[in-house]
């Protein structure tokens, strides 16, 4: 079954309604310049609250960063207690080794060729964890670091699977699209922002976008 990550989670009502949704992973901006982004103390309050709720069935936790030293992303990830990092700027393979196998790889390449180097030059440092993706493609957008709405191609997304354990989907994903881009790409997963947030309301969750999208790419 597809495992399903909301991401750009920014207060704890929809953490929560997304984790008893059936969300697999949740995501969290620490990168400022987001229009989703979340404090680290409002992120370890939230993420406290979770782990104390739901136990064993807390959703897999992860931080999402954007050109930040490995020893930033340690310290937050230590103080929020989150279970692995989502790098989404302009890091080098060398961040993912020093970051010991918590950290994935995401891209936005431009095309087939660049999406392919770019697998290459990070394969030998993907997470061995099942639990984590070994790299996420998002679509390609010259200045923003996801939750674009655009969509990744279907032959870019294909020929990436081919070469990637554990290939997490996102860009321009949404509850109506979902369940046609899980049967054409197969994924092992899929990522999603602002496809389950009302027009202009980014980092606020619609329940019911949510629920949709959580059904619609696991097929229930």
């Amino acid at each position: 079954m597809t495992i399903v990550k909301i991401c750009g989670i920014t207060t704890l009502q929809d953490a929560r309604f997304a984790a008893e949704a059936g969300a697999d992973m949740l995501g969290f901006n620490f990168y400022k310049n987001s229009p989703r982004y979340i404090d680290v103390e409002t992120a370890q309050t939230l993420c406290d609250t979770l782990r104390q709720e739901l136990g064993a069935a807390c959703p897999v936790l992860v931080g999402i960063f954007v050109n930040e030293s490995v020893s930033n992303i340690s310290r937050i990830t230590n103080k929020v207690g989150l279970n692995a990092a989502q790098l989404s700027g302009d890091e080098s393979k060398d961040m993912l080794r020093e970051l010991r196998g918590i950290a994935y790889k995401a891209i936005q390449p431009l095309d087939k060729t660049m999406a392919l180097e770019d697998v290459t030059y990070y394969a030998e440092h993907f997470p061995t964890r099942v639990k984590l993706p070994s790299l996420l493609l998002d679509a390609y957008h010259p200045s923003l670091r996801g939750g674009t709405g655009d969509q990744v191609s279907v032959e870019i997304a294909l020929a990436v699977k081919e070469v990637v354990p554990r290939l997490m989907l996102a860009g321009g994903l949404t509850p109506e699209n979902v369940t046609e881009r899980v049967q054409a790409v197969q994924p092992w997963g899929v990522d999603v922002a602002s496809g389950v947030e009302p027009e202009g309301k980014p980092g606020v969750k619609d329940h019911a976008k949510v629920q949709a999208f959580i059904q619609a790419a696991k097929h229930l």
